[in-house]
């Protein structure tokens, strides 16, 4: 499966950049998109490998984990479980897990913090049942997201990047020192308090002087948005056909605007922007585009 991922780096034509790219990795598929097929590329295999027919998993009601999770496990002959976060809900996102194949069982925040116990009160029986952690977060994943380093055609001067668990990010800087690249990797936490990031990272790769956070484009916190970030998703996407998430994506983009316009970054400078998919996220979000 994804043999031949579908993943080129486009230039995008907007000022005051001359060298701004984009790797779109929300074209590797519709559902399976972005760093969520890069996430879950070697956990499935290795699910596969020791004999595993049935993932189980973890996300919020609108994660475009969960709907990469069921897709993939679907295209892959494999059952499905999450367990989600919260209250029973319907909505776009978990139709699509359910049509999937996946089953979900909706948990009360408290006990969802603990997922190891959540996984061992439920499939402690099952042989079948393959743990994967709420966004794939795992060692397997930081291989998977590596290799977007190594199918870049050109060296970048910066590199930047959206974060949520810091696992994508993680599997970037491992990919730069790997390759032993000059690149500078800007990780962008959606989250507030986003310094916890670096310390994600550091589970997975030794942090150096490669990286820098910058923690003051969450617009309010994970999944919140501002009246200006919204603006800026529209004008950006009229401008340049590329349509961007209010998770992610358009907190990325908004930050290496700002940051040009700070100066600290050069706009001549050769910038890859990685659009890591979650588009399905604006779903949870449409009526503020209304």
């Amino acid at each position: 499966m994804f043999e031949n991922l579908n993943s080129p780096v486009q230039k995008l034509n907007i000022a005051p950049f001359s060298n701004l790219w984009v790797k779109r990795d929300d074209l590797i598929d519709p559902y399976i998109s972005g760093n969520k097929w890069r996430k879950l590329k070697y956990l499935l295999q290795d699910a596969i490998s020791k004999g595993k027919t049935h993932l189980v998993t973890f996300g919020g009601a609108y994660s475009n984990h969960l709907v990469a999770t069921a897709a993939a496990a679907a295209k892959s002959n494999l059952r499905a479980t999450a367990f989600v976060r919260g209250e029973a809900v319907k909505n776009e996102m978990l139709m699509l897990c359910t049509l999937f194949g996946m089953k979900l069982i909706f948990t009360e925040r408290e006990s969802y913090r603990d997922k190891v116990a959540c996984f061992e009160q439920y499939f402690s029986k099952d042989d079948t049942a393959y743990f994967i952690d709420e966004g794939g977060a795992s060692t397997q994943a930081t291989i998977g997201c590596a290799e977007i380093i190594t199918e870049l055609p050109i060296q970048y001067d910066h590199i930047f990047c959206a974060a949520g668990t810091g696992t994508t990010a993680a599997g970037l800087l491992k990919g730069i020192q790997q390759n032993q690249l000059n690149t500078k990797l800007h990780v962008i936490p959606v989250l507030k308090g986003g310094d916890f990031i670096q310390d994600e990272m550091a589970k997975y790769v030794s942090v150096s002087a490669h990286l820098t956070l910058h923690t003051n484009y969450h617009f309010g916190g994970y999944a919140k948005t501002t009246p200006a970030l919204i603006q800026f998703i529209q004008s950006f996407t009229a401008t340049t056909g590329l349509l961007i998430d209010p998770v992610y994506t358009a907190k990325m983009f908004y930050a290496i605007i700002d940051l040009q316009k700070q100066n600290l970054i050069n706009k001549e400078d050769k910038i890859l922007a990685l659009h890591t998919g979650g588009l399905l996220g604006i779903l949870g979000m449409k009526e503020k585009f209304s």
